[in-house]
């Protein structure tokens, strides 16, 4: 790729095309319940879901970082067919409200469809790129997203925004793959392996510099352990596991002084 548009564009047409079914998913030869279940899932949580909200493009779970309350707001970046938005709904409950961003047309037009198939009135889904997020400054309580920063050019823009539209005190909680060793160039160069999550990620030691300049508190980045055959799976024969990982990413933005 030569520039970040093409990136950016071969991401969403990608992607698109998941969500129409004209492609498979990261996981072609795993049913996505059962790819989900393996993210950290439970069958409980897979079955309160609208039918077509799991496409198992994850790779974690990023509900069981947030530690969700009723009565707060959710933003989820990159929210896709909205697994975890409408998981968040029901945490956050009546009182709370959950804002997914996707910048796939197709993925919006499925996770619309699924809101309004199950009233799921405090969930809105909104176009736009998650490095320039359509939504006000101190907003958010909570930002999740799973296995999507990897994805975007300019990772370090996306904290960036994540940090803006945070409410003071307010945390992330992040699935997402993780560069472990160089990339051959080979695989660096790979269409399908960064469409696949995997070519794209950023090594932990970079996340935790651009969380840290952004100004985060309390960086938590883990590597989930038995996560490479996950990552294998997505690209069996290439060896990708001995290069990324699937971690998690928490961190808080400082609670203002003056209150």
């Amino acid at each position: 790729m030569n520039s970040s548009t093409e990136v950016k564009e071969l991401v969403r047409n990608w992607y698109g095309g998941v969500a129409s079914g004209s492609r498979g998913c990261c996981s072609p030869t795993t049913a996505s319940r059962d790819a989900s279940i393996d993210m950290g899932y439970s069958a409980a949580e897979l079955a309160s879901l609208p039918a077509g909200a799991d496409l198992g493009l994850g790779c974690g779970n990023p509900q069981a970082l947030a530690a969700m309350r009723s009565g707060e707001v959710v933003v989820d970046l990159g929210s896709g067919a909205g697994i975890d938005c409408f998981l968040a709904a029901r945490q956050v409950g009546a009182a709370g409200r959950v804002i997914g961003v996707d910048m796939t047309h197709e993925m919006l037009a499925k996770s619309r469809a699924n809101a309004k198939r199950v009233g799921a009135e405090n969930v809105e889904f909104r176009l736009g790129e998650i490095e320039h997020l359509p939504i006000a400054d101190n907003t958010a309580d909570v930002v999740i997203s799973n296995c999507v920063i990897n994805l975007v050019p300019d990772k370090e823009q996306v904290y960036r925004e994540a940090f803006r539209v945070l409410k003071p005190g307010g945390r992330i909680g992040i699935a997402d793959v993780v560069n472990t060793a160089p990339l051959p160039a080979e695989l660096m160069s790979d269409a399908t392996l960064l469409c696949a999550c995997l070519a794209g990620a950023a090594t932990t030691r970079q996340i935790e510099e651009w969380l840290a300049a952004t100004g985060f508190t309390d960086i938590r980045i883990t590597i989930k352990p038995g996560s490479r055959e996950l990552v294998e799976s997505w690209a069996p024969g290439k060896g990708i596991a001995g290069f990324a990982a699937s971690a998690t990413i928490e961190c808080r933005k400082p609670a203002d002084p003056l209150l």
